[in-house]
């Protein structure tokens, strides 16, 4: 049942939600067909170029652990309108950049503020649902949020066929300020005054401390961390792996983002369906299997083969991926139902660990492993065994919470 009297209506919470949450992603990949014009332009080589995503990423973490702690205090709308005026003012920096660090140093700012919408809208989704209703709509959210990577590529090499390349950063001017209208005009406050918490400096740290230091919230965010890390190796790597390895052209990033975020798609599909009616525990295992079995699937491959192609070399990322969206949502509620009165704070320490190792994947690790596809495959493989290990770690201690398994209300009325 809703958890409050005032439920806004969750098919308006979804798309307003998903596309704040695809900030991110169109932040990310749209630049990947753009890496040689830039390069060629600012005379950086491919690990300089690999800066401007790990410069983004590093910022994004660290801010992640201001968003939600902010929206506890003074409201989830008010924060996220905050971020969207910087964020839109950080692509105009971007798009009138004239050196790399230039580049990067409004990258970075894009960073610190493109977190917004997932981190605080992850809060607002269970300030107003419970149980199996804030599964659906966090799968909702993720359909939405999914199509991002998609579209990203595609855009991105469109807009690169008739313009340069800070076109695509006017393209996220735009996008940021129709979300910036969406949210001001249509998106409801869900987190009200009474309910607000004013923690100082030192207890927010305190807070913080004490979210972060709980072991069973270090092993759902790992699990799910290194659970996603395998599919972010890849799109990280993805100007090596669709150019380099696949021999594709700049304008066919869709052969390997299409087909892949329509396994994230249909995973969120298939958990919104299966809320209420397979456990929680049942679900998320579900997904490790598939994850574990794309794994296999993509280490045989490339054994197989001397030279990988599309589309089989991107089957097991459809796979893995469909794994990943199962067990998302089981994993963020229940980490968003550890804390009640700070579920912003918990949903930025979520991110935050997410980030900082995706930052690494971005920064260190698909440097080091793209130049080969078995590198690329043995390094997913072993992100998606760590976070398995994580997961089975906590299940064989405890049970997820009640609010992750299914439970049997009245749907609320919408």
């Amino acid at each position: 049942m809703p958890a409050q009297s005032a439920t806004p209506s969750r098919a308006r919470l979804a798309l307003i939600l998903g596309g704040l949450a695809m900030i991110g992603p169109f932040s990310i990949d749209t630049m990947f067909p753009a890496f040689p014009q830039i390069g060629e332009q600012f005379a950086a080589d491919k690990v300089a170029l690999q800066q401007t995503i790990s410069a983004y990423l590093f910022a994004y973490a660290l801010m992640s652990l201001v968003h939600g702690p902010l929206s506890d205090a003074i409201g989830r709308k008010r924060v996220i309108l905050g971020g969207l005026t910087i964020f839109t003012l950080a692509s105009i920096g971007c798009a009138l950049s004239t050196s790399l660090p230039m580049l990067l140093a409004f990258r970075a700012l894009q960073g610190m503020s493109a977190g917004v919408g997932l981190i605080v809208g992850r809060a607002a989704i269970r300030d107003v649902f419970q149980g199996q209703y804030a599964q659906k709509l966090m799968s909702q959210v993720s359909m939405i949020f999914g199509i991002a990577p998609a579209l990203a590529p595609i855009i991105g090499g469109w807009i690169l066929g008739w313009e340069r390349w800070p076109a695509i950063f006017w393209f996220l001017v735009l996008f940021s300020v129709v979300l910036l209208l969406a949210t001001w005009l249509a998106l409801p406050e869900t987190h009200p005054p009474e309910a607000r918490i004013r923690p100082s400096p030192r207890q927010l740290l305190r807070n913080h401390g004490y979210i972060f230091l709980n072991r069973r919230f270090q092993r759902f965010a790992a699990a799910g961390g290194f659970n996603f890390a395998a599919l972010f190796l890849y799109i990280s790597s993805a100007p090596a792996f669709v150019l380099d390895h696949l021999h594709l052209r700049q304008d066919q990033f869709g052969w390997f983002f299409v087909p892949t975020i329509a396994g994230m798609v249909f995973g969120s599909f298939l958990s919104g369906r299966a809320a209420g009616r397979v456990s929680g525990t049942r679900l998320a295992g579900t997904g490790f299997a598939l994850c574990g079995f794309a794994a296999v699937l993509n280490i045989g491959y490339n054994l197989l083969v001397p030279q990988p192609s599309a589309p089989w070399a991107v089957l097991p990322m459809v796979i893995n991926s469909m794994g990943i969206s199962l067990v998302f949502p089981i994993l963020t509620l229940a980490i968003l139902d550890m804390y009640p009165r700070q579920r912003g704070a918990a949903s930025s320490l979520q991110a935050f660990t997410s980030l900082i190792l995706q930052s690494a994947v971005a920064g260190l690790f698909s440097p080091m492993l793209s130049h080969h596809p078995m590198w690329l495959a043995l390094g997913a493989a072993s992100f998606t065994l760590i976070g398995f290990l994580f997961w089975w770690w906590e299940v064989s201690r405890t049970r997820l919470p009640p609010e992750s398994e299914p439970v049997a209300a009245a749907p609320p009325a919408l």
